[in-house]
């Protein structure tokens, strides 16, 4: 069992920079695929970014490539996720996943993670 708490989130003016934190409870955090979801009002899930425990990093859409940049701290057992150049369009509640294994199909679905944190609100106003 994972247990994941996200920080950081808050209200920030477009063109602003927020840094997402994920606290792992597992002690070997490298072993699992992480990754960040988000969802806006009124969508689905959408996956944003993940990550192998050797640190090789898939973007789920090429678009936030730039912007957004996964990483973590095996030793802090922590992910982060460093949000630059925000749009309001980046408005969501944004979640921490874990899951031990490759899921055919791709990590970027919302039903490749077994584990989630309970989301911490982003806010970009205009």
């Amino acid at each position: 069992q994972v247990q994941l708490v996200e920080s950081g989130g808050g209200s920030v003016q477009a063109g602003g920079s927020l840094r997402l934190s994920c606290a792992a409870s597992h002690h070997t955090l490298s072993s699992y695929y992480m990754a960040w979801f988000r969802q806006a009002p009124g969508k689905e899930r959408e996956g944003v970014v993940w990550i192998q425990g050797n640190g090789e990093s898939i973007y789920c859409a090429d678009f936030l490539k730039g912007r957004f940049t996964i990483s973590q701290d095996i030793a802090k057992k922590a992910l982060y996720l460093q949000m630059n150049s925000l749009k309001p369009e980046d408005t969501a509640m944004y979640y921490c996943a874990a899951n031990l294994d490759y899921v055919l199909g791709g990590m970027c679905r919302e039903g490749a993670f077994d584990y989630w944190g309970q989301g911490t609100q982003v806010t970009v106003s205009s």
